[in-house]
């Protein structure tokens, strides 16, 4: 035992003598420039001492004084001082850009890799995808792509372009809301949808929204409790077979889970839907005639309809299901009539049928302008889901055709924020949509609470779909499926950790170092991030741990503050308003 304590004593010496020559030499160094530096400023010029083992004694036993000889104490300290400080805050400096770049989580993706994501690197494609920005000099980082937070620890921006599409999980009061959806809302460039269930972004970002264009409010529940002051023609997609189908859906997915979804009862209800908005869109009826023609299954109006504008197979189709089994027929019908329930509320209803009186919204104008679409429902029984998921996908398709009518790309770009998109927001095709809508100049930004959450609207493979083709993925806090923590921790994948082994024995103690593989991160780890940051998921780069900017760590926060102060205010006015008026009336 006392042999191995000598042993390790004697290795640690050198060491310390090295240590202590060093030190020495440090020291000699600044008082030897510093020194010089002050009789220099005193005026008796530059005469440094030579730099030697016999100065060092000298400044050990006598001080400065005994080397610059006539020079006042009080200008060679203050040399000395300056020399110090500028080398502490060197050496500060430099340790912090060491520590910058090698601290954080061991294995993800460090500042060089993710070139591509920072403004200068997308710059360099920014004009090949925004031809209206190709003569500009300067560029604003928020024309080139949208900020998703940065790097850390170093505090690196980094930024999706305006050809990827994101996929975010986030829990319930994680900054979603505040670092996602409201940021990319301010930042966009051109046209914003944004979906919600709830006013806060509404509140913070309509003042600055309507700066830029026009603000439209799609509030039919009374969300926001904004006053009714546009119409959208949600027939109008119906006048195709394919945009009937379409529609339909829309009310199918947002009745029932994608588990249900293919029942023959659903089925059914889905290709009866097809028919009959098919049927009002293209002979100039409105959705109340839809309603009117559901109530009474032996009315053969629609398909009369139907074989007048010579749609003789989708005619028979529809007089099938009307002169089947009463018990089938009713039961077809009856089904049609739930996912459309939503529509029987007239204040509902008011808002997809002709208002004269008021601005009528079109898609095909939207993605044209820098305008700003808010789609609010409530998250609830009786809600609007399907006419959201409806007015989405009319936009979306609006900006796809507009796309191929300008050489591929809208410019600028339409960013589409879906939050609450499994609860509000049920495109049943949106996985393959994801697949091209960037390409296409439409930056889909879809928020999620789980993967569960969107396995139950689009189902594992669906969702599976929607997870491979966003671009960019976004995980933040509170996400505690195990399941899908660990298949993340596969994804991000091992590292190889040094290990050092030490072994005594008679001829004193050895040591060897080995490597073994380690996951970068526990699924644990996943589950624990902080609220403040999140997992970074681009295509071709090593996943990276980012650091969210919420609106209110901007500099215009102040500004913004006092805009959803005065807007929040605005909302309690109306909604007390609307009380009012309710109990008036009963």
């Amino acid at each position: 035992m006392s042999g191995s304590g000598g042993h390790g004593a004697g290795n640690a010496a050198p060491w310390l003598i090295l240590s202590v020559m060093g030190g020495g030499a440090a020291v000699e160094a600044v008082v030897w420039l510093g020194g010089s530096l002050g009789a220099l400023a005193s005026g008796a010029g530059w005469n440094p001492p030579s730099f030697s083992v016999a100065t060092l004694f000298t400044l050990v036993r006598s001080g400065p004084e005994a080397l610059w000889p006539g020079v006042g104490a009080g200008w060679l300290w203050s040399g000395i001082a300056v020399v110090a400080a500028v080398l502490v805050a060197i050496a500060v400096a430099v340790a912090r850009w060491v520590w910058m770049r090698s601290s954080g989580i061991a294995g993800l993706a460090r500042r060089r890799e993710l070139e591509a994501l920072t403004v200068k690197g997308l710059t360099r494609r920014v004009k090949g995808l925004r031809p209206s920005l190709a003569h500009e000099a300067e560029i604003d980082p928020d024309q080139v792509g949208m900020l998703l937070g940065e790097l850390e620890p170093d505090g690196l921006e980094l930024r999706a372009s305006w050809e990827d599409v994101i996929l975010a999980f986030m829990a319930p009061r994680s900054g979603k809301t505040t670092a996602l959806a409201v940021p990319m809302a301010l930042r966009a460039p051109g046209a914003v949808l944004l979906t919600s269930i709830k006013p806060d972004v509404y509140a913070v970002t309509r003042a600055a929204r309507a700066r830029r264009g026009t603000v439209w409010v799609f509030d039919m529940q009374g969300i926001a409790h904004t006053q009714q002051g546009m119409w959208w023609d949600m027939l109008a997609q119906a006048r195709t077979l394919e945009g009937a189908r379409r529609l339909a859906g829309h009310f199918i997915t947002a009745s029932v889970d994608a588990a249900s979804r293919r029942d023959f009862w659903f089925s059914a209800a889905g290709n009866t839907l097809t028919a009959l908005f098919y049927a009002a869109a293209c002979t100039g009826r409105t959705v109340n005639d839809v309603l009117v023609w559901l109530a009474q299954p032996a009315d053969r109006t629609p398909v009369d309809l139907l074989n007048d504008i010579g749609m003789t197979a989708l005619a028979h189709q529809l007089e099938g299901t009307i002169n089947g089994a009463p018990d089938t027929r009713d039961g077809i019908y009856e089904t049609a009539r739930q996912c459309v329930a939503c529509l029987l509320d007239p204040q509902i209803a008011a808002w997809v049928t002709p208002q004269p009186h008021l601005e009528q919204f079109v898609p095909d104008q939207f993605v044209d302008s820098r305008d700003t679409l808010y789609l609010l429902s409530e998250n609830s029984g009786g809600s609007a889901t399907g006419v959201i998921a409806a007015c989405t996908d009319a936009v979306l398709r609006a900006g796809t055709a507009r796309a191929s009518q300008q050489g591929g790309r809208i410019d600028p770009p339409l960013v589409a924020v879906l939050d609450e998109a499994a609860n509000i927001c049920r495109i049943e095709d949106l996985p393959d949509l994801y697949s091209h809508l960037g390409s296409r100049g439409l930056v889909v930004l879809t928020i999620l609470q789980s993967f569960r959450q969107g396995a139950k609207v689009w189902g594992e493979i669906g969702m599976d779909a929607l997870w491979s083709a966003a671009t960019i993925k976004v995980l933040g806090a509170g996400l505690d499926d195990a399941d899908f923590t660990e298949k993340v921790s596969r994804l991000i994948g091992d590292h190889k950790v040094p290990e050092l082994t030490v072994s005594h024995g008679s001829g004193g103690r050895s040591t060897s170092i080995t490597r073994r593989m380690e996951r970068i991160m526990q699924a644990a780890d996943i589950r624990a991030l902080p609220k403040s940051t999140a997992l970074l998921l681009a295509t071709g780069v090593r996943p990276a741990l980012i650091r969210l900017r919420p609106w209110y760590a901007e500099p215009d926060a102040d500004e913004l503050s006092r805009a959803e102060a005065a807007e929040t205010k605005a909302i309690t006015v109306r909604a007390r308003s609307t009380s009012t008026e309710s109990e008036r009336r009963l």
